[in-house]
């Protein structure tokens, strides 16, 4: 039997804690409020895994809807442990699938309505005065990128936001010592930087530049048909941002890897932050948890907090 090809470990940070995807499973690991780490595995569904997922472009698709319903589980997950944390008397309860559902459903409103509908309505305004459609497009592009980094910018102020960003930045640390194949502790972790080419925030900047050449091709429509196509093309556009961002990381040292790479660690100085020996100590658990549960191991459900 042929030796399967390493597996591109990568995840996201969650409430006080980080998630990693591997190749069948994913791992979770929380900092409790105790100071204990609690640990999950679970196995992913056939449908991300299956031939469709080294399709060029469906694959794309495929993981834009792993991530977003894996990424609101482990979100649900590390939720409940903090409610848990919070309020004991509730931790039969938790916090209902529906809300977090819901939550996804009014943030992906958000999200086309303020980073796609809002710069097109902008850059229709201005057509006018502009004299060109295509010219149109790219004030389109500058109007969305500049409400990207303003709107990263201005949730960065949040402690908890913080927080996050740096369990961010342990998780891209701990992948890289991964993917340099050192033993997962503290001080090879720290050998690394915060960014990776691979970030769900490059990711966002590839889709404001490919959607200003998508919509480029379109030859400026009616307005109705603009809107339209802000929605209908996001498939469409995510599919090639991720083959965009697949190339780069597995291709670091090409011209044209680094190219596209650069913009997006650039800036992943705003999504991340340095963590503290703490939280990469979680991002090292969840990876092992992952990496475990590839080999078919288990791992304690809980660790004890360290002594001092």
């Amino acid at each position: 039997m042929a030796e399967q090809a390493p597996h591109i470990y990568g995840g996201q940070a969650v409430i006080e804690g980080v998630m990693i995807r591997g190749r069948e499973n994913f791992g979770l690991a929380v900092r409790r409020l105790d100071g204990s780490i609690e640990q999950y595995q679970e196995a992913l569904s056939s449908i991300y895994n299956g031939r469709p997922r080294r399709w060029p472009l469906i694959r794309g698709f495929l993981t834009l809807l792993e991530t977003l319903i894996l990424g609101i589980k482990a979100l649900q997950l590390s939720a409940n442990m903090a409610a848990m944390d919070q309020a004991p008397e509730e931790s039969e309860k938790g916090i209902p699938g529906w809300v977090m559902v819901s939550t996804l459903g009014i943030s992906l409103v958000f999200g086309i309505g303020l980073f796609f509908i809002t710069p097109l309505m902008i850059a229709w305004a201005l057509e006018p005065v502009l004299g060109s459609a295509l010219l149109s497009e790219i004030v389109e592009g500058v109007v969305r990128l500049f409400f990207l980094l303003a709107y990263i910018t201005l949730i960065s102020l949040l402690p908890d936001v913080r927080r996050v960003f740096a369990y961010h930045g342990a998780e891209h640390m701990t992948v890289h010592a991964h993917e340099a194949g050192l033993p997962l502790n503290l001080e090879n972790v720290r050998k690394f930087g915060t960014p990776h080419p691979r970030c769900g925030t490059a990711f966002l900047l590839t889709v404001v530049v490919v959607s200003v050449v998508v919509f480029a091709l379109l030859l400026g429509p009616p307005l109705e048909w603009r809107i339209a196509s802000r929605i209908l093309l996001l498939p469409v556009i995510a599919a090639v941002s991720y083959e965009v961002i697949r190339f780069s990381g597995t291709h670091p040292h090409s011209w044209f890897g680094n190219m596209v790479a650069k913009p997006g660690l650039w800036l992943q100085k705003l999504t991340t932050r340095q963590p503290d020996d703490q939280q990469i100590e979680v991002a090292i658990r969840a990876m092992e948890t992952a990496i475990a549960a590839d080999l078919g191991e288990t791992v304690p459900t809980l660790i004890p907090a360290a002594e001092d």
